[in-house]
């Protein structure tokens, strides 16, 4: 069956994507968050004109097709604006085979224990732990990630003592069955990275994340080398060549794809392939519950190296107002520690249709 029309439904921060064929059958995705409103130009300029009249079912053929096209933008927008595509193929696969997402790429229905991710840098380490302890009293959540360092701060900490307060405080709040774990994105020098990792390792905590700059690869690999911790990244990189790279030079101990920034679905699978011929773990990054969730849970759940825990952002609307109501029936009910991936065809979600008629919407169609 030939793709027929292709449409989007656009607000600043997030673009979903609808696919039609012949027959009428349709699916939905989501391009990749944050100028969301540029990408869907991209989609409809750069993807939408080389898959209109196409036959759906080889993903991995199309999307190569596109960027063989665009072979003069191999960047991170063009596969932003190809993981709409790519969602919604797989959407569109799981209804018409009349099963969910997860289950076409051998895994099945179910329950994911998730790690709380907090994304706040502005927070006190007091505050920090209050909010770890009730998600752990009311939901069962049993493990956490905070965030040290500054964000690409150039070895500057959010404020001064912030990063040793705030990994004292965290562990002095939790015995050790609570899974501790930092993200530094990209905050700091090796030299630095290793005074850091030596505090955590003596704090508990088991994984470091992104400690220098994640495109100065060679940095981070000294660091990796030179403590005992597991040190992890990988989600900003979405070109396969870098993946092989990092597997092959062993540049960190847990590697963190994002489904979104690979171009869906199809790529992140190949990147988990890569991962796992190296003998490493795959522990997908997802900061925020978009669909982007959504699709990690059907990608954690089938993979043979996944990690033990789905990210899971703790943040609500003061932080991520745009996140809000983006969904029906609520895909992200906590029970015990974990989440579901329920037996309905497709990502298994419904997106909010109010949502959906306030948004800024474009199609592009077979004769257009």
């Amino acid at each position: 069956m030939k793709i027929i029309k292709l449409e989007t439904f656009t607000k600043p921060y997030v673009s979903f994507v609808k696919i039609t064929v012949e027959d009428g059958a349709t699916g939905f995705g989501q391009m990749s968050t944050y100028h969301a409103d540029i990408t869907a130009q991209i989609f409809h300029k750069q993807v939408a004109p080389w898959v209109l009249g196409k036959e759906y079912f080889n993903f991995d053929d199309l999307e190569d097709f596109i960027f063989e096209r665009e072979h003069k933008f191999p960047g991170s927008y063009l596969l932003r604006a190809i993981a709409g595509l790519d969602t919604a193929l797989w959407d569109l696969k799981g209804k018409i085979e009349n099963k969910p997402v997860v289950s076409l790429i051998g895994g099945s229905p179910g329950k994911l224990r998730i790690y709380g991710s907090s994304m706040k840098r502005d927070i006190k380490p007091f505050d920090e732990a209050e909010r770890f302890k009730k998600l752990h009293n009311e939901k069962g959540v049993n493990a956490f990630k905070f965030r040290v360092g500054s964000e690409c701060g150039r070895g500057k900490d959010e404020w001064e003592g912030r990063t040793e307060d705030i990994v004292r405080t965290i562990n002095q709040s939790f015995d050790k069955n609570i899974i501790k774990m930092v993200d530094a994105n990209s905050c700091y020098e090796p030299h630095q990275a290793i005074e850091i990792g030596k505090l955590l390792e003596d704090n508990n905590v088991t994984h470091f994340e992104e400690p220098c700059p994640y495109w100065k690869p060679d940095q981070t690999r000294i660091v990796t080398d030179a403590l005992k911790i597991d040190v992890t990244g990988g989600e900003q990189d979405c070109d396969l060549r870098i993946w092989k790279d990092m597997v092959k030079r062993r540049i960190v101990n847990i590697f963190q794809p994002d489904v979104m920034y690979m171009g869906g679905l199809t790529k992140a699978l190949k990147a988990a392939s890569i991962i796992k011929e190296g003998g490493f773990i795959c522990t997908p990054h997802t900061a925020n519950l978009s669909l982007v969730t959504i699709c990690t849970m059907h990608f954690l759940k089938a993979i043979e190296n996944a990690g033990p825990y789905l990210e899971f952002s703790i943040e609500g609307e003061d932080y991520y107002p745009w996140q809000q109501n983006l969904f029906l029936n609520d895909p992200y009910f906590i029970d015990d520690g974990k989440v579901e991936i329920k037996d309905i065809p497709g990502w298994g979600v419904e997106i909010n249709p109010d949502w959906l008629n306030n948004s800024d919407y474009k199609v592009s169609r077979i004769d257009d």
